[in-house]
C-alpha cells in the first residue's frame, strides 16, 4: 500500500501536464516507511558524501555558499563540468532520473499501470530518437567533450554515494547517465515550451461550435499596443520575419479524421498554455549609473525541489553564475564576466500536423505508397502486465495514434539541434558580438532573448528555427491540418531525426530583433505588429503593465535595481482594472440584495492582488465564476472541457448574445458575482492570502514532509509578480543583473533536492515576499569535495 501511495502521487506529476510539477492529492495516509526520519527507505538517505573524488579530467573544488549554491572552481573546462555533474547528482539525482524516465517512456516501470499512457505518448513522439540524433551531431565538438565529462561526474556520484530517499521509496536504482540523456533534457525543455496541439483543438471547437465561434474564441490577433517590438527608435534596427504575401488558412478543418479520443489523450501532454515569463532590459540611457540592467523571471511549474538549479562557476578568465535545468551542464539563464542574458517563451508555431491516405501499414506520399517506418516498443509496467506500443514514422516525423485515429507530426525539436553549443558559448562569451554569434546556433526552442554587456551594448533577438510553410508559391499560416500525402506545406531542409538545414526556415538576420534597444520588454505577447509567428500569444496584460511602468520610470532617467525590484513585485491586475468598474456599475444598476458589501469592497479597491486584500480574493473568485457562466454550459453540451476555454483577454473582450444570452453581458457579470460571494462565504478565506498560498508547490510524491511550507503570497495569473495557485505556475527564478553594481536573484524553494538539507526550501519565504539574495561571482564556502586529476 505504501508504494502504491507514492506511485499515485507521482503519476499525478506525470500526467498533470508538466514534466515534474504538480501532483495528485495524497492517497490516504502514508505508512511507517514514509514517516520522516524512520523506516527502511531512510536508511541510506544522507547528505554526507566523500570529501575526495577521483577525476581523470583534472583538479576541481566544490564549495557550497550560505544558500546551498555550488561554487565550483577548476583547472580546465572538462574538470569543471565533471564537478558540475557530480554536484547536480549530489543535489538533484532523483529529479534528473524522473525527467529522463518521463521523456523516454519509462515511468510505468517504477510507478505501474497508471503511467503507461504517458509512457506510450513519449515513446510515440520518440524524444529519445531526437536526443540521440542531437548527441550524434555534437559528440565530436569541444562542447561534446564537456557533456561527456558532465555525464562522468553524474555517474561518479551514482556509483560511489548513497542514493536519495525517493529511490528507496520506489525501490529502484538509477541507470548510468549518458550524454544522450542530457540532450533528452534539451528536448524536454523545448517540448514544454513549444509542444502545442492548439491547431487540433481549434479544429475540434470549429466542428462542435461552428467556425464563427472558433474565430471569436481563438482570434488570429489580440488588438493591443504593447508588442515586444513597439517600433523603430533612433539608433535601433528591427526586423520582422513575415512576408507581405502571407495568406490565412482555410476557414474550416474537420477533425473527424483525427478523432476525439486521440485529441483528448494528447491534451494531457501538451505545454501549459498558461505558462509565461517576463523579461526586460533598460539601456544606460535610462539608468542612474549609465549602464544597462537586465531583469528576467521565467514562469514555469513550481515544485519541490524547484525546476531550476543554481550554480556559480569559475574556470580561467570565465566567471558564470545563474540557473540551469538539472541534467544540463551549462548556465541557461544568468550572467558571466561580460554580460547577462534572460529568456521568455516566444510562442512561435514550430509544430505542424498531417493527414494521410492510409492503406494498412502504408501511407500515400506524393503519388506513391510508402511503408511506415515501424518499431515495436515494450512498456515495462511495475507489478502489472507489460504493454506493447507501435512507433510509426513518415517522412515528416512520428505518427501519434489512439483508438484507431492517427495524426502525423512535424516538430522542429525532432531534428538534431545546436542549442547545447549555443548555451555553452553564452557561458564563455566576451560581449555582444560573441553572444549574437552564439545565438545563430540557438535553433530550439523559440525564445525572446534579452542581453546586455558591461560595455553598454544591448540586444533583443528571437531565437530558434521558425518554419516557412509554402503552398502554391505563397506563405501560409500553420494553424491547420495539412495534407501529408500531397506533401503540403513541408519545411524545406527539415530532416526529422537527422541534421536539418535552414533552407525552409526564417533566416537568422530576418528573425525579429532589435540592436541596441533603449528599452524592451517581453511577456509572451505578440512580438511584432505583423503576422504570422504564432497561433496564440499570451494575453498582453503583463506586457502592458511592464511597459507602462518602464515608460514612466524612464522619464526620470534614474532607473536602478530598486526600480526593477518594484516592477517584479508589481501586483496590479489589468483584468481587474478593465472589468471591475463595469462589474460595480452593473451590480449597482441591478440593485441586487446581498451584494452591497461586495460592491463596496470592489469599488474601494486599487486592483492589486495583495495577500491582505479582501477585494483580490473576491475578484479571483468572480473571474473564475464569470468564465464558467460564459462558457460552462455551452462547452459541456458540446463535449468540450475547460481546457478548450480561450485566453483571459478574449473573455474580457467578448460580446454578443451567443455567449451572454438574452440577459446580456452585465447580467452575466452580476450572476458571477453572486456565485463568487457564495463561494467565499462557504469557505474559511477572509483575504486573498488565505487562498493564495504556496500549498500548491509540492514534491512529485505530494507528501507533507517533502512539500513546501504553506505561506501566503501575492500575485495572480496576469500580474507581473506572477503566481497561479490553481496550476502551481509562477515566477520560477527572479533575477536582476545591472551591468554596474550588484546582481540579485531568488528561487521559489531551495537549491537542494535533499530533504535533509538546510537548503531544501530555505529561499521560499523570501521568494513569497519578493525578496532577493546576492548573485555574486565571488567563490564562497568551505571546500566540500575535492576532485583529483588522473591518478
Amino acid at each position: 500500500m505504501d508504494r502504491e501511495i507514492t506511485r499515485r502521487a507521482l503519476v499525478g506529476a506525470i500526467i498533470g501536464g508538466t514534466a515534474v510539477g504538480g501532483a495528485l492529492s495524497p492517497v490516504g495516509s502514508y505508512l511507517r516507511r514514509f514517516a520522516p526520519l524512520s523506516g527502511e527507505a531512510w536508511g541510506t538517505a544522507t547528505d554526507d558524501t566523500d570529501g575526495s573524488v577521483e577525476s581523470e579530467y583534472g583538479t576541481a573544488a566544490l564549495r557550497y555558499d550560505e544558500d546551498g549554491v555550488p561554487n565550483i572552481t577548476a583547472e580546465n573546462e572538462r574538470a569543471l563540468y565533471f564537478a558540475v555533474g557530480y554536484a547536480q547528482a549530489r543535489d538533484r539525482l532523483f529529479q534528473l532520473d524522473l525527467q529522463r524516465r518521463l521523456m523516454s517512456g519509462q515511468v510505468a516501470a517504477v510507478v505501474g499501470e497508471l503511467a503507461a499512457d504517458s509512457d506510450e505518448f513519449h515513446i510515440q513522439m520518440d524524444f529519445v530518437g531526437a536526443a540521440e540524433a542531437t548527441w550524434k551531431h555534437i559528440a565530436d565538438t569541444d562542447t561534446g567533450e564537456l557533456v561527456r565529462a558532465f555525464s562522468a561526474g553524474v555517474n561518479a556520484h551514482i556509483e560511489n554515494e548513497p542514493l536519495p530517499l525517493e529511490f528507496g521509496l520506489l525501490e529502484y536504482e538509477p541507470a548510468e547517465w549518458t550524454p544522450a540523456d542530457t540532450m533528452l533534457m534539451e528536448k524536454q525543455i523545448s517540448w514544454e515550451l513549444t509542444g502545442s496541439f492548439l491547431t487540433l483543438r481549434k479544429a475540434k471547437v470549429a466542428s462542435k461550435l461552428g467556425q464563427k465561434a472558433a474565430t471569436e474564441l481563438y482570434p488570429e490577433r489580440l488588438d493591443h499596443d504593447s508588442p515586444v517590438i513597439r517600433g523603430t527608435d533612433e539608433g535601433t534596427s528591427a526586423t520582422s520575419a513575415n512576408s507581405s504575401n502571407s495568406i490565412p488558412a482555410p476557414d474550416t478543418t474537420d477533425p473527424d479524421g483525427i478523432g476525439t479520443p486521440l485529441l483528448d489523450w494528447l491534451g494531457n501532454f501538451e505545454r501549459d498554455h498558461g505558462i509565461g515569463s517576463n523579461s526586460w532590459l533598460v539601456s544606460g540611457k535610462h539608468t542612474a549609473n549609465g549602464k544597462p540592467i537586465v531583469a528576467n523571471d521565467p514562469h514555469l511549474s513550481l515544485m519541490a525541489p524547484p525546476v531550476w538549479y543554481e550554480m556559480n562557476l569559475e574556470q580561467g578568465d570565465t566567471r558564470v553564475r545563474g540557473v540551469t535545468f538539472p541534467g544540463v551542464p551549462f548556465v541557461v539563464i544568468g550572467e558571466n564576466h561580460a554580460g547577462a542574458w534572460g529568456f521568455t517563451n516566444a510562442g512561435a508555431d514550430v509544430i505542424d500536423f498531417y493527414r494521410y491516405e492510409i492503406d494498412g501499414d502504408r501511407y500515400r506520399y506524393k503519388g506513391e505508397w510508402r511503408d511506415f517506418e515501424t518499431q515495436q516498443r515494450e512498456i515495462e509496467v511495475a507489478d502489472g502486465t507489460n504493454r506493447t506500443t507501435t512507433l510509426r514514422k513518415t517522412v515528416h516525423g512520428p505518427v501519434l495514434e489512439r483508438d484507431g485515429y492517427r495524426v502525423g507530426v512535424a516538430w522542429t525539436g525532432h531534428s538534431a539541434t545546436d542549442t547545447t553549443l549555443a548555451i555553452h558559448e553564452y557561458n564563455t562569451s566576451d560581449g555582444v558580438d560573441d553572444l549574437r554569434a552564439a545565438t545563430k546556433k540557438f535553433d530550439e526552442p523559440t525564445q525572446n532573448l534579452v542581453y546586455a554587456d558591461r560595455d553598454g551594448n544591448t540586444l533583443y533577438y528571437t531565437t530558434g528555427k521558425i518554419p516557412r510553410r509554402m503552398v502554391d508559391g505563397k506563405q501560409v499560416r500553420g494553424d491547420r491540418i495539412f495534407d501529408g500525402s500531397a506533401g503540403e506545406a513541408e519545411w524545406k531542409g527539415f530532416e526529422p531525426f537527422g541534421v536539418s538545414t535552414w533552407e525552409g526556415f526564417v533566416p537568422f538576420d530576418e528573425k525579429p530583433h532589435v540592436t541596441d534597444p533603449d528599452l524592451i520588454a517581453t511577456a509572451n505577447q505578440r512580438i511584432t505588429n505583423d503576422p504570422y509567428l504564432s497561433e496564440a500569444y499570451a494575453s498582453p496584460y503583463r506586457a502592458q503593465r511592464i511597459y507602462e511602468l518602464l515608460d514612466e520610470k524612464a522619464k526620470s532617467g534614474d532607473i536602478d535595481v530598486a526600480t526593477m525590484e518594484g516592477i517584479q513585485d508589481d501586483t496590479l491586475d489589468k483584468r481587474a482594472e478593465a472589468l471591475v468598474p463595469t462589474l460595480v456599475e452593473a451590480a449597482r444598476e441591478k440593485g441586487e440584495d446581498g451584494l452591497e458589501s461586495a460592491v463596496k469592497t470592489l469599488s474601494d479597491w486599487d486592483y492589486r492582488m495583495e495577500r491582505d486584500s479582501r477585494a483580490a480574493l473576491l475578484f479571483v473568485q468572480w473571474f473564475d465564476a464569470f468564465r464558467e457562466e460564459v462558457f460552462g454550459k455551452t462547452f459541456e453540451q458540446a463535449g468540450l472541457d475547460d481546457s478548450y476555454y480561450p485566453r483571459d483577454w478574449v473573455l474580457a473582450h467578448l460580446r454578443g448574445s451567443r455567449w451572454f444570452g438574452s440577459d446580456g453581458r452585465k447580467a452575466t457579470m452580476v450572476r458571477a458575482l453572486e456565485t463568487a460571494t457564495e463561494a467565499i462565504d462557504a469557505s474559511d478565506a477572509e483575504v486573498y492570502g488565505d487562498y493564495n498560498t504556496t500549498e500548491a508547490i509540492t514534491h512529485p510524491f505530494d507528501q507533507s514532509f517533502l512539500n513546501s511550507p504553506v505561506i501566503p503570497t501575492d500575485g495572480s495569473s496576469q500580474t507581473v509578480n506572477n503566481y497561479r495557485k490553481e496550476s502551481a505556475v509562477g515566477s520560477s527564478w527572479r533575477m536582476i543583473c545591472p551591468m554596474k553594481g550588484d546582481s540579485e536573484a531568488i528561487l521559489p524553494g531551495g537549491n537542494s533536492g535533499d530533504y535533509f538539507s538546510d537548503h531544501y526550501h530555505d529561499q521560499l519565504k523570501r521568494w513569497a515576499d519578493t525578496k532577493y539574495k546576492p548573485l555574486t561571482h565571488e567563490i564562497r564556502g568551505n571546500v566540500a569535495v575535492e576532485f583529483g586529476g588522473d591518478r
